[in-house]
């Protein structure tokens, strides 16, 4: 009869250690996935959802999740849209915890060709800087910045680090 008890306290103890192991198995696997998702996942999960994006100026910018990619935020403020760069961003309030993988094409798509887009349609645009603001029509899009035409014989070239909101005006 003690063999029995014996037997049984060993095979409740390698149970309980094979769980524990397991449990910390999955808790390891759980964070090795999680390390691997990208803000614009978790931004592209929460299309037409209202997000409040924290800007690295400290300003704040509250909109709808029209789209994104992996070097932008684009949000829908009622009528207008304001792109913006990932680089100007603080933080993003308002995200759950979904995700949904970008597909090829949005992890390609940079500022430029965000840009590029405004230029092609003329768009009459406000762009903030940190401590500058520019209204006017987005003009050439370099590969790392923007012509905006300011006036009739005025154009100001901004680089894209610099930019931290481009809003239709």
């Amino acid at each position: 009869m003690r063999w029995d008890h014996l037997f049984a306290d060993l095979e409740g103890q390698l149970e309980a250690e094979r769980s524990a192991q397991f449990q910390a198995d999955v808790a390891e696997l759980t964070r090795a996935e999680r390390a691997a998702v990208e803000l614009t996942s978790r931004v592209l999960a929460q299309k037409g959802a209202e997000v409040v994006v924290a800007l690295v100026t400290g300003d704040t910018v509250r909109g709808t999740v029209a789209d994104a990619a992996a070097q932008w935020i684009l949000l829908a403020e009622g009528a207008r849209q304001v792109l913006v760069p990932r680089a100007a961003i603080a933080a993003v309030h308002g995200l759950g915890s979904r995700t949904r993988a970008a597909t090829e094409v949005e992890r390609r798509l940079s500022l430029g060709h965000a840009l590029r887009a405004l230029s092609r349609d003329r768009a009459r645009v406000v762009v903030r800087t940190r401590g500058h603001e520019l209204s006017g029509i987005v003009g050439a899009v370099g590969s790392d910045c923007v012509d905006i035409a300011t006036g009739a014989e005025s154009t100001a070239v901004v680089p894209f680090d610099a930019i931290v909101t481009v809003r239709q005006a």
